[in-house]
């Protein structure tokens, strides 16, 4: 296994790109070293408080190194002292190196002529590779005699792409394969670039777009308000942004390149808007997969970090947004509006049997797992026009309020003694911000008979939100959802009801269960 060292510091330029967050910085060189199986043996790294372009005498540092396979900091202290430190840590780090137990160097704005010259000095010595970003301390580095296999600056690039160039360079140098790999949000699994296309998820594009879809909700039911009624230009803007706000996600997650995922997005969204949010995620997925690719090869190509990251960002946005502004954006409008249409056609045709239908299969599609691969997105789509939704109003009035009923039921008169305890935060939950549904399970999942209460509960409510012609959102406090219905009054009966159904269903057999225990 080939042994590296990084060196360097937090930097000037670098400070406001990612360096002042070494932590991520060298977590970042640390899992594309561990992908391409290369053992990062030694850090030698300054992280200061400030940009090195502004120090003063009061810029607190911290000594990064690396122990155990493990990243370590000293206590924060004055970079005066951090430095002699750093000094002591790059002096072992020579002679190691002149030992021949380093096998090549990544650089990240390294003080090449005072903290980091003995190890530098030692690598070019021993001919070993050296690549990295920082164009002062780079040049330097070069002057001084080192193999410097590829340079960069700093500007345009992430933590991310910056690690991915340098293990890249030093993986060709080598004749070692390399992948970048991506992990993901709150896991310990990596996913490399040659299978890209499971980073793909409708579902977790989705979930993450919800926040900007009950904001537009949240400013279509302001509109209404008649001192507030200029707010409905806002409602129309947002309207636009939203296949801006999916692709943005979009190539986010799929490229996994952070603000260079972002970027590409963003040009992407802004160009797919003319199809929809089906359009926007389209384009994002398309840009994330460019963006992904073009930064492999352009770091196998040698270029540039700033250049990579132009090419990753921009060109990439730019060749799906066209992609989906000239052959894409009809087709996914009119997918869109097929799927409105045939919610229309179906509400037209008995609005009753609509919500009855919606209301007794929505507890099967969540627990199934359909729930956030269909439903969602259908109920997304059907916001992108209005602001609100029937299946929307469905998912309020059939999941978050029966689970409401459900777990009321079980505070106040519960099997035993613990579903109390169990209970008691679902509900609250349910009630204050219109989620977490799956508070009612444990009393579903254990009598069958509270599962039929669910899903009787939830067909009555639908059938009433048909009935009366109510769209909304759930996703928000339920005291405030009539407010962003088209029919606050009617949205308001329908949930409690569907409440009050659950809650007493629930109630009588609790009640029996007891009597039960009792005879026995």
């Amino acid at each position: 296994m080939k042994k590296i060292a990084v060196i360097g510091s937090s930097g000037g330029n670098l400070f406001s790109l990612g360096g002042k967050d070494p932590n991520k910085l060298l977590g970042e060189i640390l899992t594309q070293a561990e992908s391409a199986g290369i053992n990062v043996s030694n850090i030698v790294f300054v992280g200061a408080t400030s940009s090195m372009d502004s120090i003063k005498a009061s810029t607190m540092a911290s000594l990064y190194e690396i122990s155990n396979g493990e990243l370590v900091n000293s206590e924060l202290v004055s970079l005066k002292e951090v430095n002699e430190l750093a000094k002591e840590a790059d002096k072992k780090l020579s002679i190691d190196i002149l030992a021949g137990n380093v096998d090549g160097i990544v650089v990240m704005s390294a003080d090449a002529n005072g903290v980091n010259l003995l190890s530098l000095t030692a690598a070019a010595e021993k001919k070993i590779p050296v690549t990295g970003t920082g164009g002062t301390s780079m040049a330097y580095i070069q002057s001084l005699g080192a193999k410097v296999i590829s340079v960069s600056g700093t500007t345009g690039t992430t933590n991310r792409t910056r690690a991915i160039a340098a293990i890249q360079s030093l993986s060709k140098f080598f004749g070692i394969k390399y992948h970048a790999v991506i992990k993901s949000s709150g896991s310990t699994n990596s996913v490399d670039n040659s299978k890209i296309l499971s980073r793909i998820s409708i579902r977790g594009i989705m979930l993450a777009s919800i926040p900007g879809f009950i904001a537009m909700a949240l400013v279509l039911a302001l509109s209404q308000i008649p001192f507030l009624s200029s707010l409905y230009g806002i409602f129309d803007i947002l309207i636009l942004a939203l296949p801006v706000l999916v692709s943005v996600i979009a190539a986010k997650q799929v490229s996994g390149l952070d603000e260079v995922g972002i970027v590409a997005g963003l040009v992407a969204g802004v160009l797919s808007v003319n199809g929809g949010i089906i359009g926007g995620i389209i384009g994002g997925i398309i840009a994330g997969i460019l963006a992904a690719l073009f930064i492999e090869q352009a770091t196998k190509w040698k270029i540039p970090g700033t250049t990579s990251n132009i090419i990753a960002g921009g060109v990439a946005g730019l060749v799906s947004g066209l992609l989906v502004y000239y052959l894409i954006a009809p087709v996914a409008l009119l997918a869109g509006d097929g799927i409105r249409w045939l919610i229309d056609s179906a509400l037209q045709f008995s609005p009753a049997l609509a919500g009855l239908v919606a209301g007794l299969l929505i507890w099967p599609a969540i627990m199934g797992g359909v729930y956030h691969a269909a439903i969602l997105p259908i109920v997304l789509i059907e916001m992108e026009i209005e602001g609100m939704s029937f299946l929307g109003a469905v998912d309020m009035v059939g999941l978050v309020m029966v689970s409401a009923g459900i777990t009321l039921a079980n505070i106040v008169w519960p099997r035993r003694k613990d579903d109390r305890s169990i209970a008691a935060p679902g509900f609250a939950i349910n009630v204050g911000f219109g989620t977490f549904v799956e508070a009612a399970y444990p009393f579903m999942f254990s009598n069958k008979l509270i599962m039929a209460t669910a899903i009787i509960s939830s067909g009555i409510g639908g059938l009433f939100v048909g009935l009366l012609g109510v769209k909304g959102t759930a996703y928000v406090p339920s005291v405030i959802a009539p407010a962003l219905s088209n029919n606050p009054l009617g949205f308001a009966i329908c949930m409690l009801l569907a409440m009050s159904v659950a809650f007493v269903l629930t109630m009588v057999i609790n009640r029996t269960k007891h009597k039960e225990v009792k005879v026995k």
